[in-house]
């Protein structure tokens, strides 16, 4: 018998039992089995385990200390397998990286708050970056991502769309006017938000895959929410998320242009990689992501 810890359990078993044949009734193995494995160890450990007679088998000094030692490394083992601990264990205790666009900063601990509640030994980490994140060197459990995913590996679910909007404080409006079209933009002022992996602007994105490089703006940040900021104080116009615009929209304090212009939704997807298995406490807050993103 190769497997040491399960020759082991064996003789924890035939040490505990009046003879082989009893232990073989415990294991549900035939008594062949149990004095298999006994005669195995006993060769490997260089020590007879039982003395044999004809009326049966007792435990010999050296197999009696060994029971003892032995009791408690299996019943470690066994205690770290048992089904109904391991569950709770990972449903209730232990840490879940989230890694998430800026613009879920506010959002996913606040939507997340009463699953945490329920949960006292779940712990929340959340990474923020509009990078897509290498999930094995940063140990990711979970993304939200607005755009296509690039590793069809992933275990993935789309919760909904996002679109952006191009829209000015209607006193810039008032003093610089409409524009037209997409080129009437280089003659206008125009914010700008910073692509932090290369230092660069994002640049716009309209219908048909066009693009609008912002060369000389009016503004500058790598905060979506300062740049929305500026947008709000006519500083110039701006291409925001429609999540951060849309409530300005229908306040009045922003105006949209451009409309017909505007690119097609992005998808949003929740994704995990696909690597089995998959932690209880991990299921669990992906389950809670999606529902809460629709």
């Amino acid at each position: 018998m190769s497997n040491r810890l399960e020759a082991l359990r064996v003789f924890c078993t035939a040490a505990d039992a009046a003879n082989f044949r009893e232990a073989a009734v415990r294991l549900s193995v035939s008594p062949q089995v149990v004095t298999r494995a006994v005669r195995e160890l006993e060769d490997e450990l260089g020590e007879p385990l039982f003395h044999r007679s004809t009326r049966g088998v007792q435990l010999s000094d050296f197999g009696r200390q060994l029971a003892e030692r032995a009791r408690v490394a299996v019943g470690g083992v066994d205690e770290l397998f048992h089904r109904i601990d391991r569950r709770a264990l990972s449903q209730h205790t232990g840490t879940v990286r989230v890694t998430a666009p800026h613009m879920y900063a506010r959002f996913i601990p606040q939507a997340l708050a009463p699953l945490l509640a329920a949960h006292p030994g779940l712990v929340l980490d959340l990474r923020l970056s509009e990078q897509h994140a290498d999930v094995v060197d940063q140990q990711i459990d979970i993304g939200v991502r607005v755009g296509p995913l690039r590793d069809a590996r992933f275990v993935s679910r789309t919760v909904g769309k996002m679109a952006l909007r191009v829209v000015a404080a209607p006193a810039l409006i008032a003093r610089v006017g409409t524009p037209r079209d997409i080129e009437a933009l280089s003659a206008l002022p125009v914010t700008a938000l910073i692509d932090r992996s290369s230092g660069r602007p994002w640049p716009w994105a309209f219908s048909r895959k066009r693009l609008f490089t912002v060369s000389a703006p009016a503004f500058v940040s790598d905060n979506i929410d300062a740049e929305c900021a500026a947008v709000l104080a006519g500083l110039g116009f701006g291409q925001l998320i429609a999540p951060l615009a849309e409530p300005w929209l229908a306040s009045g304090e922003l105006v949209e242009v451009l409309e017909a212009e505007a690119p097609v939704p992005w998808p949003i997807n929740v994704y995990r990689p696909q690597r089995a298995p998959v932690p209880a406490r991990v299921r669990l807050v992906f389950d809670e992501l999606v529902r809460v993103l629709r």
